[in-house]
């Protein structure tokens, strides 16, 4: 069987991710610390919720994190950090609610913007490429 796609094609591919990537790492400048996966998961995931979510909600976000105690250190920097919101929740005094802070929300924003804008480049690109090996 044929491979469906050739190497320059694959190359494309790689070199989109890099430029997603770079995009990603510029969200946070020099804060090299929230360039981890972990926040990826943490952060788009609360991007999609636009309402805040329960504390214990939000936890379960880190998906590669096996320790509650480890992903609660996760999100306790982010909160210090003013990446996320921690509000009082009015239908259970017992627990918390998490959000995006405005300006984390617009700088994610951007990041997706810039990803699309990516991901149309390099479908454009691959076109292209077919040819080609």
């Amino acid at each position: 069987m044929t491979p469906p796609y050739n190497d320059a094609q694959r190359r494309e591919y790689l070199q989109m991710i890099d430029r997603i990537g770079g995009a990603w790492l510029g969200v946070f400048g020099e804060d090299t610390e929230f360039y981890s996966a972990n926040y990826w998961d943490l952060l788009t995931r609360l991007w999609r919720s636009v309402q805040p979510v329960r504390k214990t909600d939000a936890l379960g976000f880190l998906t590669a994190v096996k320790s509650g105690h480890t992903a609660g250190k996760y999100l306790e920097r982010a909160i210090e950090r003013g990446f996320i919101v921690e509000t009082e929740n009015p239908e259970d005094a017992r627990s918390r609610l998490v959000g995006l802070s405005p300006d984390m929300r617009a700088r994610l924003d951007g990041f997706f913007d810039t990803a699309v804008d990516e991901v149309g480049r390099t479908n454009t690109n691959l076109s292209n490429l077919v040819d080609k090996s």
